[in-house]
């Protein structure tokens, strides 16, 4: 019988199957596929939860379905994804039950190649279970293991913390990362809160590059179950455990740690502070991209333009294309009025904002221009999945190049705001330290530019007096110009840095915002 109306209302008559007369089927319903995702990258989405027995891609709907072996293996996936939204190629994707128990594809055009792609996604599949198998405990069954080990092969650029942890933050909650060398290589200890986000990871990310033809990833289960992290600094972080102090940038490890590894003395990454990161997602400087020189790494090195223009393998790491617009989607309609200035405002904390244009007849959404693309994808990764105004907003690259000022006596109604000679902008020039300071939005803000006569309480009440709930507040020892707030939610931070940067404190001091990787 013809396939009955899939589940957004499309239409689909290339295929056949049998309806599914109950709420689950072991076929799943993918929708919102990006048209350049391989069938390779689709089936991913099923194996952590069991072998993918089929494949439908309908690449002009934007969707595909996946049937699993079993039902049960279908539901685990769907209630897995109902509360971890599954990320393709950096944008997502939405899984349901589909109408139909089964995929019968076998007249389909693609049939042979879509086979082919099971046989090898699941034995590759297969390998990898076995070889983890191998490496882990004899009592840990493949995929049991939350912690995995993590070697970047050809290293042409510096990986930081910061870029490992955007990166495995698409398959689920981070708890612990430890990066080191060993051999000469740049390794990672990466502990997940579910083994089974540590399984998807592996099974995704093993063997792609995180930039352009170098940064080779090789992903194992480790031998350990778990990771003790002593300091939260640029080598090592609990995000569990955000007292941890920031020791002297040599993250120790448990002696049982050390064997696991085999490596003597001390385990260390060769790159100092956050360094790393500037230099790894690439800023724009004279006409290429420079790095500092790095001991134990690859000295002074001067990256051209065109090499981080190119489609990076781990899509959403740099610029698939010198596109600097963003597009702000899921805005809340009741605060209008404000939407320029705050996008402004949060997305300038990833990078210098030119012009933000409100769209007049899809009012919920927005295109924000950054200064170039290497800024417009720092800003989409952070800005992407959070609140704003009471909304969980989508941040994408967008088609447009360029927003567009109105014309002379064009009505606009202020939908368009030029930010272009903004005061505001933090990375204008050239090595600046905030390139050093590019954190995701967190509870805890950072406070600078205060003047001396400031006392915290007269902090306190700023915050507080604006409607936000402070829960602990200090100066920076050594240095009270600066500060850490602490308020009640990670949504609460992002309205007060909007509404408080450049708050004017008086004797010609104005307040700059920012978001801490520390906490109180």
């Amino acid at each position: 019988m013809s396939a009955s109306a899939l589940p957004n209302g499309n239409e689909s008559k290339k295929y056949k199957g049998d309806a599914s007369p109950s709420g689950t089927s072991r076929v799943i319903h993918v929708r919102k596929v990006p048209l350049e995702v391989s069938e390779a990258e689709v089936i991913s989405l099923g194996l952590p939860f069991g072998k993918v027995t089929n494949l439908l891609m309908l690449k002009g709907k934007n969707q595909a379905f996946i049937e699993m072996a079993s039902e049960e293996a279908a539901i685990t996936m769907v209630n897995y994804y109902t509360t971890a939204t599954p990320h393709v190629r950096n944008q997502p994707v939405y899984i349901q039950y589909s109408n139909h128990r089964e995929l019968k594809t076998d007249n389909l055009p693609n049939h042979g190649r879509t086979q082919a792609a099971l046989q090898a996604v699941n034995a590759v599949h297969s390998g990898n279970m076995t070889h983890s198998a191998s490496a882990s405990d004899s009592s840990m069954m493949p995929g049991q293991n939350p912690v995995l080990r993590i070697i970047v092969e050809n290293l042409f650029y510096p990986v930081s913390l910061e870029v490992l942890h955007q990166i495995f933050s698409k398959f689920g909650t981070v708890l612990k990362i430890i990066t080191f060398t060993k051999n000469n290589q740049f390794q990672a200890l990466l502990q997940y809160a579910d083994s089974l986000n540590a399984h998807h990871a592996k099974v995704t990310l093993d063997g792609q590059n995180i930039y352009n033809a170098c940064c080779t990833l090789r992903i194992e289960f480790s031998k350990l179950t778990s990771l003790n992290v002593k300091y939260n600094n640029d080598k090592s972080r609990d995000f569990t455990r955000l007292d941890l102090p920031s020791g002297d940038g040599q993250p120790t490890l448990d002696p049982a740690m050390t064997a696991a590894f085999g490596a003597p003395g001390i385990i260390s990454s060769p790159y100092p502070g956050a360094a790393g990161f500037a230099p790894a997602v690439g800023f724009p400087q004279a006409a290429g991209l420079s790095m500092q020189a790095m001991p134990g790494a690859l000295g002074p090195l001067t990256i051209p333009t065109s090499a981080v223009a190119g489609r990076m393998a781990i899509h959403g790491m740099a610029p698939s294309t010198l596109h600097s617009v963003l597009l702000v989607s899921n805005l809340n309609p009741d605060v209008i009025a404000h939407f320029g200035s705050s996008l402004g405002v949060f997305a300038g904390v990833y990078g210098d904002v030119h012009r933000v244009k409100i769209l007049f007849n899809k009012k919920e959404n927005a295109l924000v221009q950054m200064a170039d693309a290497t800024q417009a994808q720092l800003a989409m990764s952070h800005l992407n999945g959070q609140r704003l105004h009471g909304r969980v907003i989508r941040v994408a690259i967008s088609k447009h190049q360029t927003v567009q000022l109105p014309r002379e006596g064009q009505e606009d109604q202020g939908l368009t705001k030029d930010f272009s000679g903004s005061p505001l902008h933090r990375f204008k020039k050239p090595g600046s330290k905030n390139f050093q300071n590019i954190f995701p939005p967190s509870a805890t803000l950072h406070l600078s530019n205060i003047p001396p006569s400031i006392a915290d309480d007269m902090l306190k009440n700023l915050f507080s007096s604006s409607g936000y709930n402070v829960k602990a507040f200090k100066f920076f020892q050594k240095d009270r110009k600066m500060a850490l707030i602490q308020l009640g939610s990670v949504e609460e931070a992002i309205q007060a840095l909007i509404d408080l940067h450049n708050h004017d404190l008086g004797e010609n001091h104005h307040l700059r915002v920012s978001f801490s990787k520390s906490t109180i």
